[in-house]
């Protein structure tokens, strides 16, 4: 699998790959080799699939309330000043 065709996939499209992957390496129809480039596809894809789960969940513990309305988001990388 292409990193450039990766990084382009979204979370659901590689996550469908990653289902195909692992009902081939389940039911036993590839081969050995094939067995081997599904595993490390599939271990791509997963890589892939939690990037951009850890980055959903930063984005939204970034969210920004005020008296309990969300008012707007923060990058999760910034720091929050010291109180």
């Amino acid at each position: 699998m292409d990193v450039n065709d990766l990084a382009e996939l979204s979370f659901e499209d590689a996550l469908k790959r990653l289902e195909t992957i692992v009902h081939r390496l389940e039911s036993g129809e590839a081969s050995l080799e094939d067995s081997i480039d599904l595993y490390t596809d599939g271990q791509k894809l997963k890589a892939h699939c939690q990037a951009k789960l850890d980055a959903a969940t930063a984005r939204i513990e970034a969210i920004q309330h005020s008296d309990g309305v969300a008012t707007g988001a923060k990058a999760f990388d910034t720091p929050t000043p010291a109180a």
